[in-house]
């Protein structure tokens, strides 16, 4: 490490103020920190800061993440060879290829099979996201002349679990890029986008793409025939039958396992939970907004159950069936807690994550257009959330004038 250290060290003068290679210098100092520790220290007296710094925070999501990204290879991997066997062949050239040479079989029983052919998936989708996405910080960086930061690290990791393994890369390098530029960098950069940038680029996608991202190329479950494969994901079927229908295709507890069709990341509330408890520990999720949403999930399928409908089966689906499906888990674990996009008073964050729960399941149940409802729900209240710190603060105010005042 000393020798990495000195060859650091000694590029780096290049890169400095009156270097060959100055205006690179965001670019050095992104690999220098990656490695280690920034070199600067404070001249004067210092401040007591916070152990918990930018890169720290990073560190630990990407940890959280860990489940989620096993869960992509295995379950993608999963899938397209239960759609082969069925008959379906969701399969590129290279990809057979490379399975060949590897001797590997196209069989949903075999572990390691399963683990390789969703890496083919997955791996290209993460490299695109990462270069195209690495390359507009570095821009933005250099134009602004300040450091490259690690926003892009945790949204690029998010973004890439979001989408189908069958998403085309063309599509994954243009929903990164507004991500980045429209989602975070027009605002100023990290930690000042009012939204969340990985749905922020999900959800360009799925309105400019919506037959890529949720439709046609989503493989559905062997179970249901291969006829489905190119049919509706399993919220959409409780949208159609209901409870009935989706427990006639797929058990609670494969749900809950992720071992079902969906993005490819986002389909385990169990690799979530495991998510959940590591922000939980480090204190980089709240758990007054995972709370909300469990709460306001619960509400609102409570009162839905209780309403009934003839003509809308999805208002029988139970809450903890709405827990398990889509991408309920994942967006309130990882998406409803960014620090930076979600509410900051305590008691706020509790009503912004009751909100996302509440509107979660209306958006599912009550809109036929649309039966997932986790993105939009947690978008919609990204724009709110500032407005409701603003009157928590005002409630509090107001509540101490009149304690003084008695």
């Amino acid at each position: 490490m000393g020798f990495l250290r000195g060859l650091l060290d000694k590029q780096g003068k290049v890169f400095e103020k009156g270097g060959a290679l100055h205006k690179l210098y965001p670019l050095w100092e992104a690999m220098d920190t990656f490695m280690y520790t920034p070199g600067q220290v404070t001249p004067r007296a210092s401040h007591v800061r916070d152990g918990l710094d930018l890169k720290r925070m990073m560190t630990a999501v990407i940890i959280g993440l860990a489940g989620c990204i096993y869960m992509a290879m295995y379950n993608t991997g999963l899938q397209a060879h239960r759609a082969i066997e069925a008959g379906a062949a969701p399969l590129a050239n290279w990809q057979a290829r490379a399975m060949e040479l590897l001797g590997l079989p196209f069989a949903s029983g075999d572990w390691l099979a399963c683990m390789v052919h969703g890496a083919l998936y997955y791996l290209p989708i993460l490299i695109v996201t990462f270069t195209v996405g690495g390359a507009w910080e570095v821009l933005f960086a250099i134009v602004r002349k300040h450091e490259v930061n690690e926003g892009l690290l945790v949204t690029g990791m998010l973004f890439q679990l979001i989408v189908p393994a069958t998403v085309p890369l063309w599509q994954v390098a243009l929903g990164i890029s507004f991500g980045v530029v429209i989602g975070k960098e027009i605002f100023g950069g990290t930690g000042m986008n009012i939204l969340n940038p990985a749905l922020t680029a999900r959800a360009f996608l799925f309105f400019a793409h919506p037959a890529e991202i949720s439709g046609d190329k989503v493989w559905i479950s062997a179970q249901t025939g291969a006829d489905a494969y190119s049919g509706a994901t399993w919220l959409s079927v409780a949208s159609t039958g209901g409870k009935a229908a989706v427990m006639e295709g797929v058990t609670w507890w494969d749900a809950f396992i992720g071992l079902i069709p969906g993005s490819m990341g986002e389909t385990s509330t169990l690799a979530c939970l495991f998510g959940a408890l590591v922000l939980l520990i480090t204190g980089v999720g709240s758990w007054r907004i995972m709370g909300g949403v469990v709460a306001g999930t619960m509400t609102a399928a409570g009162i839905l159950n209780a309403i009934g409908s003839t003509t809308n089966p999805y208002f029988d689906l139970p809450f903890w069936w709405h827990f398990v499906l889509g991408g309920w888990a994942f967006g309130m674990v990882f998406m409803a807690t960014d620090p930076v996009s979600g509410a900051q008073s305590n008691r706020g964050r509790l009503i912004y994550g009751f909100c996302i729960g509440f509107l979660v399941v209306l958006v599912r149940v009550v809109n036929p257009a649309y039966p997932e409802g986790m993105m939009l729900a947690i978008l919609l209240m990204n724009v709110f959330a500032a407005t409701i710190d603003h009157y928590v603060v005002q409630a509090n105010v107001k509540r101490r004038r009149a304690r003084d005042a008695a």
